[in-house]
């Protein structure tokens, strides 16, 4: 099933049900000053308040267009009023359009769907690096030194979080909500399982010192 991902700045918004549609899946999550908290999958979409708690929407927008894993995402400015010095300003920070709040769940999706041509745009060939590390990203492949580190999809995508997000520590139910499990109190005790053959493959490879226990706390990429 492909996967597209709805960012919003509104933690209410972000807790919408998913939708199906055809062959697709259009999933909701919250989008936060410091970025998207779930794992960016299949094209992103993103729906930005003018007025944030911590930060300008405009601050948001230029911010996401500077962000690997959001610069080719729609980005829809969400103005408190039809203002056209504030549809202009929202325009020439980076936004693709505007919408006036407030939009409900339908009104998300019905902007999504409008234009959503049913192909990934976003993940393409995208890699990332972290020194010997490579993560193709369409590929869902890890390489260290070249070498293939074997990991199944869930591991895959952990590891893709946690280098995406380097030098910050992630308890389980970051894990959990990254990967979009949330809702199950079951996937807290399958986290375990996923670093455990996260910490496998890369030991495989010689690369285990890439991920470190915080106790009490989580797991953390350590930058090479």
């Amino acid at each position: 099933m492909n996967r597209v991902s709805i960012f919003t700045t509104d933690p209410s918004a972000a807790l919408f049900e998913p939708f199906e549609h055809d062959d697709t899946r259009f999933a909701f999550a919250e989008l936060t000053s410091r970025g998207p908290v779930r794992l960016v999958e299949g094209d992103a979409w993103a729906f930005v308040d003018w007025v944030m708690d911590d930060l300008a929407g405009l601050e948001m927008v230029r911010r996401l267009r500077a962000d690997e894993r959001m610069r080719d995402a729609h980005i829809t400015m969400v103005l408190e009023e039809d203002d056209p010095e504030d549809r202009r300003r929202a325009l020439k920070a980076g936004a693709d359009d505007y919408a006036v709040a407030p939009l409900d769940r339908q009104a998300m999706l019905d902007r999504v769907l409008a234009l959503h041509s049913g192909t990934s745009r976003t993940v393409s060939d995208r890699q990332i690096e972290h020194g010997d590390l490579t993560i193709l990203v369409s590929a869902e492949q890890a390489r260290w030194n070249g070498t293939r580190i074997p990991l199944r999809p869930n591991e895959f995508r952990v590891l893709r979080f946690l280098a995406e997000n380097p030098d910050t520590i992630m308890s389980r139910q970051d894990l959990i909500d990254a990967l979009g499990k949330d809702g199950d109190p079951d996937y807290l005790r399958t986290v375990d399982v996923w670093i455990k053959r996260l910490r496998f493959g890369l030991r495989e490879v010689g690369a285990a010192h890439l991920l470190r226990t915080v106790h009490g706390k989580g797991y953390i990429f350590d930058r090479p």
